[in-house]
């Protein structure tokens, strides 16, 4: 699994998620229990992860919705 996105905004997790699942692209949300275990103050960003062989796919989609500024670099 590659991070591709880190963050804390749950509104863009949950936008990404839906992406990528509606373009049949498995996801991983990782460190969601880590967040509320911390009480949701924003202290442990989100990660999204993809498989290495989706890596791709799932990027030009994320640029290709106008969010080419939340991608984390490889």
């Amino acid at each position: 699994m590659v991070e591709i996105v880190r963050t804390n905004d749950l509104v863009l997790i949950g936008f990404l998620q839906s992406l990528l699942e509606n373009a049949n692209i498995p996801v991983l949300v990782a460190d969601m229990h880590m967040s509320a275990l911390e009480g949701m103050i924003g202290v442990f960003p989100r990660r999204i992860l993809v498989p290495e062989d989706h890596v791709a796919q799932a990027r030009r989609l994320i640029r290709d919705a106008g969010l080419d500024s939340e991608l984390r670099h490889a």
